[in-house]
């Protein structure tokens, strides 16, 4: 097979969030987030689990730059936790909070590593949900004074800023459906809370233009294509609406095209959130865009029945997500069609798969389903799409949202009882990618080849 090599200038990194991996919830000043709340509501978290402690990030950083460092990649995507930084969302700053970050980043500097800082990874101050939330605009008022300190005092040393991490799971599952913090089940709110978030990001990237011109900023919006289930009208039509609701929602506005119609349980709703100028606003220039892909949707209408399975089973990961590698070049060449130019990269990737028992670093899916994803990014490279970097999700087993400790996501096992960190074979693979420029040889079909 002939080997493909990508740009010499290609970054590689993995990825997490402030939540997810850094306990310390209650140390040094930061504030309590909807996060916080949320886990600790019985029935919100599978197994009544809480971030609390998670990988306890903020005490091993040092370890886990060391560790970042080792695999290869040159490049670290990290989140800020608002609460951390100005414990109620507005007000003072906790300076202990942003001297944590400047040691990470320092930390990272000193090993080589780029830090990729993302703004906002859904962990909002509880203090501005108990005065609305995002559903209200002061929150994207707040969010802009907040990006304007953090960019002041670590935008010098930061590869890039980006506002926001998947708006859409915030507005949709924060706001709409419920399943994630503030845990919210109402229409109008989630309506009101994905402009906000929207004009948060262009309020942000103001002050982020003011307090650190140089720095490359933008945004992370999570895409997956969404195919009819069949050919019959009623599958093509609901899958064109569910590609405007998850695909063009954030992604349209941002790029000067406005809203696509609304979707069918927001039917009624008056968008008197929206005013005079915030879609010029919305709309104004960004340096780069991230795509967080996964998987693949199948659309089916809720007026037809149910399809009966035919064929082999699909290829699903331990989230029941079917792997669609293909998917990532049909999400970038989409966006392409809306951004030109523009510098894209893919800022999470990855799977969940079950812990082998008797070697939790052996991972063979999780293998398999880096190299075919990142196969589809040659492809797209190929086809001219200006990819710039991949991050594989994530680089640690971490608290993950709603489900707790139950999925593994990590390129690193991490012991929960013990904290311990040890390498996966996924982890050595991204290493290899990354020493490379090219994808290693696959001496094993399904084993993820060497674990050199």
């Amino acid at each position: 097979m002939e080997s493909r090599s990508f740009p010499g200038d290609f970054t590689w990194g993995a990825a997490t969030a402030s939540y997810q991996i850094e306990g310390a919830v209650h140390e040094d000043g930061r504030g309590e987030s909807i996060w916080d709340r949320f886990s600790h509501t019985p029935g919100r978290v599978l197994d009544g689990d809480t971030g609390d402690v998670a990988c306890d990030h903020y005490h091993r950083y040092r370890d886990d730059v060391a560790l970042i460092a080792g695999l290869g990649l040159n490049a670290y995507r990290f989140s800020v936790s608002w609460s951390r930084v100005i414990p109620d969302g507005t007000g003072a700053v906790n300076e202990r909070g942003l001297d944590f970050y400047e040691r990470l980043v320092d930390e990272l500097l000193a090993h080589g590593i780029a830090p990729f800082l993302t703004l906002y990874h859904w962990d909002l101050p509880q203090a501005l949900e108990d005065a609305g939330g995002w559903p209200v605009r002061a929150t994207a008022d707040a969010f802009a004074d907040y990006a304007g300190i953090v960019a002041a005092r670590l935008g010098d040393r930061v590869r890039s800023i980006a506002t926001l991490n998947e708006p859409w799971v915030v507005a949709d599952h924060g706001y709409r459906i419920g399943t994630h913090a503030p845990g919210r089940s109402d229409p109008a709110a989630a309506l009101a809370a994905s402009h906000h978030l929207l004009v948060g990001h262009a309020l942000g990237m103001q002050a982020i233009r003011s307090a650190a011109p140089t720095t490359a900023a933008g945004i992370v919006l999570n895409l997956s294509p969404q195919h009819p289930a069949s050919t019959h009208p009623l599958d093509l039509e609901a899958a064109s609406a569910e590609h405007a609701w998850l695909n063009r929602w954030y992604l349209d506005p941002l790029v000067g095209r406005g809203y696509p119609e609304a979707p069918a349980w927001a039917a009624g709703q008056v968008r008197a959130e929206v005013r005079a100028g915030d879609m010029a606003l919305i709309a104004a220039p960004i340096d780069f865009l991230g795509i967080n892909y996964y998987n693949q949707g199948r659309v089916r209408s809720g007026l037809l029945p149910s399809l009966e399975p035919s064929g082999d089973p699909l290829e699903r990961t331990g989230m029941g997500w079917e792997v669609y590698p293909a998917g990532l070049v049909e999400v970038l060449e989409f966006v392409v069609s809306r951004t030109g130019a523009l510098p894209l990269y893919v800022t999470e990737n990855g799977a969940a798969y079950p812990v082998d028992a008797a070697d939790p670093t052996r991972d063979p899916a999780r293998v398999s389903f880096l190299r075919r994803h990142l196969e589809a990014a040659l492809d797209a490279l190929d086809r001219g799409v200006p990819l710039r970097g991949y991050f594989a999700w994530s680089l640690l087993d971490n608290f993950e949202w709603a489900l707790g400790y139950d999925p593994r996501f990590g390129i690193v096992h991490v012991d929960y009882s013990t904290l311990e960190r040890r390498v996966r074979d996924s982890g050595r693979f991204m290493g290899a990618v990354a020493r490379l420029g090219r994808l290693p040889v696959d001496v094993g079909a399904g084993t993820g080849g060497s674990r050199a």
